[in-house]
């Protein structure tokens, strides 16, 4: 991957206003970031991808074209740890399959959800999601793409960003991807009070898998609504009940002279929202 010297900004998947602008396809959604004063783009295919071959390669061409960056954001029915041995060689192809999606989209990062933790121990599940992930680097391992391991809401589901270090040990070619929505959801809204909170996500990072990986570091951010069981409900910037605040992050960014690259996944306002965080960044010291 490139190396990327600023932070960047962008959406997940298209804005409420997107659509209200008039556009009605994904391959005009590069120019339309661009011209929002946004920098990424991350493709949603979390219920299943069914966009076609030349409809993703438009909209890699777009993105390579306006200058913005890419990331695909793969179906949410991989499970790493889960039991059936068949079920883990599904995920593997939905792998294969999310990658070469994200070729065609000139995407230089996948994210993935490792799985659930709910009917069999933590370190049962992470024994499972490792021979996955290992399983995993004999069919994928010659990409250059970035596979992103992220951070997870629910309790119950395998996801603590030390378990997502412990995962991404296995090989260079995992990366963490760090959620604060749902690190902070997990954590029932107490995770990321000020600025070295944030702060210590990056030392984890670098500390445990080098400074490389905290510098570019993949992130989401949304503010989110969650139970005793952790997250239940994405929301809007407008929340101001559940967190967690992203000025203190923006804080943690400059001070800790890193370049990450933040997806907003809110509620249908996640492009608007994140031109509030890059503003955010900007304010707080930070250089485009």
């Amino acid at each position: 991957m490139k190396r990327i010297d600023h932070a960047t900004f962008g959406p997940g998947g298209n804005s409420e206003s997107f659509y209200a602008d008039g556009k009605k396809s994904t391959t005009q959604a590069p120019e339309w970031v661009k011209l929002k004063g946004l920098d990424a783009y991350e493709y949603e295919a979390g219920n299943g991808l069914t966009a076609g071959e030349a409809t993703l390669s438009k909209i890699g061409e777009e993105a390579k074209k306006h200058g913005v960056l890419m990331s695909f954001h793969t179906p949410y029915f991989i499970s790493l740890s889960g039991i059936d041995p068949e079920k883990r060689l599904k995920s593997i192809d939905y792998i294969s399959r999310s990658l070469r999606a994200a070729e065609l989209l000139c995407a230089d990062t996948i994210v993935i959800h490792a799985g659930s933790a709910a009917k069999i121990s933590r370190e049962e599940a992470m024994a499972l999601a490792s021979d996955t992930l290992l399983k995993n680097l004999d069919v994928n391992g010659d990409t250059d793409i970035r596979m992103g391991i992220e951070t997870m809401g629910k309790i119950n589901q395998l996801g603590t960003l030390e378990e997502v270090i412990e995962l991404c040990k296995l090989s260079p070619k995992y990366h963490p991807v760090v959620d604060f929505g749902h690190l902070n959801a997990r954590h029932l809204g107490s995770h990321f009070p000020d600025c070295d909170s944030y702060r210590k996500v990056f030392d984890k990072i670098a500390n445990g898998l080098g400074d490389e990986y905290a510098y570019n570091l993949h992130c989401h951010f949304s503010k989110i609504e969650f139970t005793a069981s952790g997250e239940k409900k994405h929301l809007t910037f407008a929340d101001s009940v559940y967190g967690p605040d992203f000025e203190p992050l923006a804080e943690a960014i400059v001070r800790e002279g890193v370049a990450p690259r933040i997806i907003c996944e809110s509620d249908g306002t996640m492009a608007e929202d994140a031109l509030y965080m890059k503003n955010a960044w900007l304010s707080a010291g930070g250089n485009a």
